[in-house]
């Protein structure tokens, strides 16, 4: 098996240190801490009992994440809940992770993100929020379990508690972190000897005359992705205090947050700080009230993670290694004239950064291009909060109503200088500088009303809710300067006083979103063996016509607790046993307002008899009165064992068929609209198992906790639009779409050429003929791929395109492994997916000149010497490498062992002489190393919906942590 390991190619030595002071400790501290947390979960509007659950519900506790030293807190969900995907779009500080609750939902409406509630707060990312502050985290996975949430559950729910202080107690506790980060995998690519050999060869088999006289003479050449990763420094501190008596309790944290990219550190790293208070206040012993607040400020700059029309990344692969890095002798360049351009970039030492004269267009000297990117940011200004009241009343009612808020200011600067780095990528015209500020504010407020008793045997729950949501009151502004007198950013200032005509500005204001509804639950059990949860929620939405303002989503579950049975006999197999089924519906609206109207908008100027520009106006599309909400139903059925005193088995099996998708779809140009108009056009199925066990025992000094997760996912798009097979989806480059939208097949497949081997010799070419006698492949030679004639008509095109492979995971898996053994204790922890094909794309198509990987020497040369890479040339006459096949198509499959800790707890004698309960040190290291069949620099490739595609992916970081944790 053709296995390969990560190497590293540097170590990072972070310094992780966490304090806890407690001043007082609870009476009732002597229970463990994982019994009391597990005894509830939460459900959405409130908690149940863990054993009582009937819906599919994973939960992640405090204690889960300690050891977790994540630059955002959703990626510690990795690996760690059965059917949860979390897929790192980037390696690059700040950046965000996608995460797919029971596979992909939609593919029109919005992005397939879960929806995020933290503390009762419904919002868009939670970028925001501090990991240490997090107490638990609840992903609500079936529709039973989400139908409380209604039209915004479609996708999932992930429901976030963060800390509170607790009466009698006062906590305080630091955590800290400093180190310095590189990248675990790099490239084979080739050096210049190399690569002047495979170009003479590219130019000979198109019967030109070699381009580079002696190949051997340019030695190894310039390494660009040496030139580009960088040693990155990382840390984190974080404070907070947390306390209370019978009265009040109260939780208070700040945080500091600072790590530089481990691309080009300068223009590829990300700060954030954040601030958080907590309090409730017991007023009456019937009526509590309180508040939750956080603040966070981010700063980030950033290189295009995943893209292949130019930043450093694809550079650095495309670049020819014979260009150097710098310039002494002008003369001995080709083109010396370029190296005279007044703009031309510069080292600190005034050497001009080399120009590539075969690989340009937006490819260029990174370092030369670092120097045009200094100064630009982006930013963003977070406030959170909610307040709330809680009032007791007649011994069994309780209500409660909120008032959530988020306010959020955002925006982005940058200078561009007049530089010159290639003919085909320059700005000699003016430089120019701008800034962008937006910001939006979204509330609601809820209320609810909950019953609760117990009669006899029986318990029963009953709430009932209301709520009002504004989403979008937004605006923003920008601003552009050119012909600045400086051509620097340090210099670069709005203070400047320039010509009106050299200034421009914008303005806008966004467009707002109203929402109603109203919600009820039946929580139900008899002598916990029979366990019934009902729920309804309807929403109204202003973004769709009066017919269809609102939208119903019932769900039922229900359980039956069969180890509670008087007939169940005890035993040291099966020691409980649960069934549960259930069945909910959800929607989904995420489409801008008023799309079921046609508006009349600004921009179709004419003129007319005195040839006058007179302001016109046009329809924006076509209305449809018709558009409704998209909706998803869910069926769950689960049991929930413990086996031999041990083991905790949970296994779900689901169906999700979302209908009635919403999409914008294509028209024709000729109707002269600016917008495609959206409509409910297709229906897709997501069927899946999942599977979690979990063992823990203790033998004396000795005690193991294991946990591991497993999850199958089979998608298929089911209907589209006016009885379409396919719609094109993702496109690359020069050869246009590599997957599609296809009935029958999952979201986002692959579908291209199927190549049948290679031509050996003309022989074989002439041998491959249509019906009539003709050639398959007339432009062929030998060394070319040989491809299937999938519909049988004679020729090789688009038409001959078949299902190559599947771009989303079928298999997803984690697996956490806890020991300890007195003072010692170890965790690890890995995670990988399997089932999903990568498409490798990170060589540019459109450039003869640009690198290979060192997998092109083993290309065909000749009769027999390979069956899977065709031969080189520049002109690709047969469309080897510039059209979709199975080529370009790897196995994305992959097991990380993504983190190790090792540590030690000081034994009490020694940690109590200067006044510590408990102070343990440890090592951590992170992506130590993963088993991948996967060439390019991670298997792990997101971005956003469209999967599976490496444009010149940001690679990850493996670190190394040394830290300490310390109790007072």
């Amino acid at each position: 098996m053709n296995v390969k390991i990560s190497r590293s190619l540097g170590v990072v030595a972070v310094l992780y240190f966490t304090a806890n002071f407690n001043a007082q400790q609870r009476v009732n501290d002597t229970i463990p801490k994982e019994q009391k947390i597990e005894e509830v979960v939460m459900i959405g509007y409130g908690t149940q009992k863990k054993s009582n659950v009937t819906g599919a519900i994973s939960s992640i506790k405090a204690s889960d994440l300690e050891d977790v030293p994540t630059g955002r807190p959703e990626q510690v969900l990795q690996g760690r809940a059965a059917g949860v995907s979390v897929i790192s779009n980037s390696g690059q500080p700040g950046s965000a992770a996608t995460i797919r609750v029971r596979g992909i939902t939609s593919f029109g409406a919005g992005s397939n993100d879960p929806l995020w509630v933290v503390d009762g707060i419904v919002v868009d990312n939670i970028e925001w929020l501090n990991q240490a502050d997090i107490e638990s985290m609840e992903i609500l996975k079936d529709g039973a379990s989400a139908a409380i949430y209604g039209v915004s559950a479609a996708k999932g729910v992930i429901l976030i508690t963060t800390k509170k202080g607790a009466k009698g107690r006062l906590n305080l506790s630091y955590n800290g972190f400093f180190g310095v980060g590189t990248a675990a995998r790099q490239l084979d690519l080739l050096n210049a000897t190399q690569y002047a050999t495979i170009m003479n060869e590219a130019s000979a088999n198109d019967g030109n005359a070699p381009i580079f006289a002696n190949p051997s003479s340019y030695g190894v050449g310039t390494d660009w992705q040496k030139q580009i990763f960088n040693s990155a420094q990382r840390q984190s501190h974080e404070f907070s205090i947390s306390g209370g008596n019978d009265k009040s309790t109260y939780y208070t944290s700040f945080g500091y947050y600072d790590q530089e990219g481990i691309v080009l550190r300068d223009i590829s790293n990300y700060k954030r700080i954040n601030a958080r208070l907590n309090s409730t206040h017991k007023i009456f012993d019937f009526l509590t009230v309180g508040q939750t607040f956080a603040y966070t400020h981010k700063r980030s700059a950033g290189i295009n993670a995943n893209g292949e029309f130019g930043g450093p990344l694809s550079s650095a692969v495309n670049l020819d290694p014979i260009t150097p890095v710098t310039v002494n002798s002008i003369s001995q360049q080709p083109f010396p004239s370029d190296y005279t351009n007044p703009y031309i970039v510069r080292d600190p030492n005034g050497n001009p950064y080399g120009i590539s004269h075969y690989v340009n267009q937006e490819m260029s000297n990174p370092l030369a291009f670092q120097q045009t990117q200094l100064g630009r940011y982006n930013w963003g200004d977070d406030f959170v909060g909610n307040v709330f009241a809680d009032l007791k009343f007649l011994n069994h009612f309780n209500f409660k109503t909120t008032l959530n808020g988020k306010l959020s200011y955002w925006g982005n600067q940058g200078f561009t200088p007049l530089f010159y780095l290639s003919p085909s990528f320059k700005n000699d015209t003016f430089n120019s500088l701008f800034r962008q500020t937006d910001k939006k504010f979204e509330w609601s407020t809820e209320n609810t009303v909950t019953y609760q008793n117990k009669f006899g045997n029986h318990n029963l729950s009953v709430l009932l809710g209301q709520g009002y949501y504004e989403y979008n009151i937004s605006s923003g502004q920008n601003v552009t300067y050119t012909n600045l007198p400086v051509n620097n950013w340090e210099d670069a200032s709005f203070n400047f006083e320039i010509p009106q005509s050299n200034r421009s500005t914008n303005a806008w204001d966004g467009k707002e979103t109203h929402k109603t509804s109203y919600f009820a639950r039946v929580v139900y059990d008899y002598e916990n063996k029979y366990l019934f949860t009902g729920t309804i929620r309807r929403d109204g939405s202003s973004k769709f016509a009066k017919a269809n303002h609102w939208g119903n989503f019932p769900a039922m579950s229900l359980g039956w607790n069969i180890s509670n049975e008087n007939f169940w006999p005890e035993n040291n197999v099966v020691n409980s046993l649960k069934l549960r089924g259930g069945y909910g519906v959800l929607g989904n609206d995420a489409i801008d307002d008023f799309q079921f109207a046609n508006f009349l908008i600004p921009g179709s100027n004419y003129s007319f008899g005195d040839n006058n520009i007179h302001i016109g106006y046009a329809p924006s599309t076509l209305e449809n009165p018709d558009l409704k909400w998209e909706r998803t139903s869910q069926l769950n059925i689960a049991a929930d064992l413990k086996l031999f005193r041990n083991f905790d088995l949970t296994v779900d099996v689901y169906r999700k068929k979302t209908s009635d998708i919403l999409r914008r779809v294509n028209i024709p140009g000729y109707l002269g609209l600016i917008n495609n108009p959206w409509r409910n056009i297709g229906d897709m199925n997501n069927d899946g198992v999942e599977v979690s066990l979990g063992y823990k025992k203790n033998w004396g000094d000795f005690g193991i906790s294991a946990n591991g997760n497993f999850g199958y996912l089979k998608n298929r798009i089911t209907r589209l639009e006016d009885n379409k097979v396919y719609e094109n989806f993702a496109s690359f480059q020069s050869m246009g779409n590599v997957s599609r939208l296809q009935i029958d097949y999952p979201y986002g497949s692959f579908f291209g050429y199927q190549n049948l081997g290679i031509f050996q010799n003309q022989a074989e070419i002439d041998a491959y003929k249509n019906a009539n006698g003709g050639l398959i492949q007339a432009n062929a030679k030998p060394g070319d791929f040989k491809r299937l004639d999938a519909n049988g008509d004679g020729k090789i095109d688009e038409n001959d395109y078949v299902y190559l492979g599947n771009s989303v995971p079928k298999y997803t898996f984690g697996f956490t492994l806890n020991m300890n053994y007195k003072n010692f204790d170890i965790m690890v922890f890995a995670q990988g997916q399997a089932g999903n094909k990568i498409f490798q794309g990170l060589r540019r198509l459109d450039m003869q000149y640009a690198n290979y990987q060192t997998a092109i020497l083993d290309r065909w040369t000749g009769e027999g010497t390979s069956t899977t890479t065709p031969r080189v040339t520049m002109n690709d006459p047969n469309q080897n490498f510039t059209r979709m096949s199975d080529y370009y198509l790897q196995d994305g499959s992959y097991l990380r062992l993504k983190l190790v800790s090792i540590g030690y707890t000081l034994p009490k004698n020694i940690s109590q002489t200067f006044g510590a309960s408990k102070v343990r040190f440890y090592v951590t290291g992170e992506n130590l190393v993963t088993f991948t069949k996967y060439t390019g620099y991670d298997p792990e490739i997101a971005g956003g919906d469209t999967f599976g595609i490496d444009r010149a992916y940001y690679p990850q970081a493996r670190t190394f942590l040394f830290g300490a944790n310390v109790q007072f």
